[in-house]
Parts: C-alpha cells; sequence; structure tokens
C-alpha cells in the first residue's frame, strides 16, 4: 500500500481555482499555438493581478546519497509557496508529464501541481491536477 496522505487544505484548493480561472482568462486572450515561455510570462501577470505570489523558474536540487546537487531542474511556477504549476504547449499530455509534476513535488515538498497544457482548443481540456 501506498503512503495515505491527509486532504488536501483547503487553502490550497482555493489557490488551485485561482491558477485555473487565470490559465483559462490567458487562453481565452491568447489562443493555443504559442511558445511555453509565452503563456509562463502572461499567467505569471494574470496571478500577480489577482494578488498572488509567484516565482518562476525555480530552481530545485536533488539530493543523491545525502549531497545537494544542483542539476538544472527547475519548476516552471510557484505559486503562494504552495502550488507546483508546469507548463506545456504540446499536442498531448503524456503519462511522462505527470510523473515528471510528480516528481517535481516531492523534491520541493508539495502536495498539489498542476499540468496545463495550452495547445488546446478549449483550456478544459489542458488541465490536469496531480497530488501526493
Amino acid at each position: 500500500m501506498g503512503k495515505q496522505y491527509a486532504p488536501i487544505p483547503e487553502e490550497i484548493n482555493k489557490i488551485t481555482g485561482e491558477i485555473i480561472g487565470a490559465a483559462m482568462a490567458v487562453h481565452t486572450e491568447l489562443g493555443p499555438g504559442l511558445l511555453e515561455s509565452v503563456y509562463e510570462i502572461c499567467l505569471t501577470k494574470e496571478l500577480q493581478s489577482k494578488g498572488l505570489r509567484v516565482e518562476r523558474q525555480l530552481p530545485v536540487p536533488v539530493t543523491y546519497r545525502g549531497e545537494q546537487l544542483e542539476v538544472g531542474f527547475r519548476v516552471d511556477l510557484l505559486v503562494e509557496g504552495k502550488v507546483v504549476v508546469e507548463l506545456k504547449a504540446i499536442e498531448k499530455i503524456l503519462p511522462i508529464h505527470e510523473a515528471q509534476v510528480l516528481t517535481y513535488l516531492k523534491l520541493t515538498n508539495q502536495r498539489l501541481g498542476l499540468l496545463l497544457n495550452f495547445n488546446v482548443v478549449s483550456m478544459q481540456d489542458g488541465i490536469k491536477r496531480v497530488a501526493l
């Protein structure tokens, strides 16, 4: 049996709702087909306009055999220090992308992440919630 986790706190669910709303606003404004970096900048601005604290391209060290290594992992966004956001502009989300978010959650000691793919006709189809 896997680890049993407590329910996600309501505060984190609220932040997640704000992020999803912001992603939908960005997608409505820009549509699909742009570079991931464009969506990242625009989503950051949208979240900041809602009063949320956003860290972009946050370095994530890896601890290997007791040694902390800077290996170039970067979380696209960390919102309010609680929600990891990984952005994509790809044909479709694959299991490896979800695994990537799970790894980032473990490395950052967070419980909840969002995988957002902006290369979709409807943003609702590009949202994947990933939790530990």
